[in-house]
């Protein structure tokens, strides 16, 4: 299997517990690919949604996604600082020539000031029930949401200081 290079562009796909796709960024930008994770950035790119619907992010971001987590990272870099968008997932894997994991619904917004927001626990419960999410997949997504919780606190990986804006300079290298 071959992996992308550094300034290739793939498509990232999230999917479902059932395996129907939940959303598709059409395009993005490899920055490094590795046996520790996997930088990918972006900016204004399409996004499409289950039903249909499309819309485009409105910043340059920075996805990160590490080696086993069961979370990703999206450092949105706006005027007022970077923003991040977490999302709990599977692990990522690159399959048909695309990012893929499994979205989790929990998702964790995080400020610039490092203060964050829980989102989604409702859907979480929902399609708990509703996908019928195995016991062992509910507790690697606590794991997941307590690990990216510790990672924000402790100001590391994806959240250390200037990481989105070193990887966003290599971003514009490929622009």
């Amino acid at each position: 299997m071959s992996f992308p290079h550094p300034g290739q562009q793939i498509e990232i796909v999230s999917f479902k517990h059932d395996g129907s796709v939940h959303r598709v960024w059409e395009r993005s930008t490899v920055l490094k690919t590795g046996s520790e994770s996997w930088i990918v950035g972006n900016d204004r790119v399409l996004v499409r949604e289950a039903d249909g619907r499309e819309w485009r992010t409105r910043e340059p971001a920075i996805c990160t996604f590490g080696k086993g987590q069961w979370f990703n990272t999206i450092g949105m870099l706006r005027e007022d600082g970077v923003y991040y968008y977490c999302n709990i997932g599977s692990p990522y894997q690159w399959k048909n020539n695309c990012l893929q994991y499994i979205d989790y619904d929990l998702d964790v917004k995080v400020f610039p000031d490092m203060t964050y927001v829980i989102l989604d626990e409702e859907e979480f419960q929902l399609h708990k029930r509703e996908l019928n999410y195995p016991n062992h997949i509910v507790r690697k997504v606590q794991q997941a949401l307590e690990e990216l919780l510790s990672l924000i606190h402790q100001q590391k990986g994806p959240f250390e200081a200037d990481y989105i804006e070193r990887w966003y300079e290599r971003f514009l290298f490929y622009k």
